[in-house]
């Protein structure tokens, strides 16, 4: 069974990621989390926004982060959406023919970025499209 918990929409901006935290931590206690489950949800949670806001790139300052909280009957998840406004819809990714050094190096730190997060939560998915929406799901399953 699914319950709605709370959803923010917040700058897709490093300087409101606390704020996400604090719900995510808020909500999380209130499930009965243990404060090590809190603890590591709020360290994937920033890697998570720290993510999604590098994947608007220059077009951060017009974007939003809107972060959906809800529960299972075992779990607490949040997901992580990426909203360009409208008036910067980001251009689909074009995939150039050869990858230069830049381009390896940050999708190798891409990859870093989502095996920390794994360590931390117990389930996590990403969706990243070539229209440039960007979506993790991170699940922190309650204890017992």
């Amino acid at each position: 069974m699914k319950k709605d918990l709370a959803e923010l929409k917040i700058p897709a901006s490093p300087a409101f990621i606390p704020v996400a935290k604090r719900v995510a931590t808020t909500l999380g206690s209130q499930l009965g989390l243990s404060l090590v489950d809190l603890d590591e949800l709020t360290i994937a949670l920033t890697q998570a926004c720290d993510s999604a806001i590098a994947a608007a790139g220059e077009h951060s300052v017009h974007s939003e982060l809107k972060l959906t909280y809800f529960a299972t009957n075992r779990a607490l998840v949040v997901d992580v959406d990426l909203l360009p406004s409208e008036r910067h819809m980001m251009l689909p990714a074009t995939v150039p023919a050869v990858l230069d050094a830049q381009e390896l190096a940050n999708a190798e730190l891409q990859r870093l970025a989502y095996e920390m997060i794994r360590c931390f939560v117990d389930d996590f998915r990403p969706e990243v499209e070539p229209s440039g929406h960007v979506r993790f799901r991170m699940v922190k399953y309650l204890a017992g």
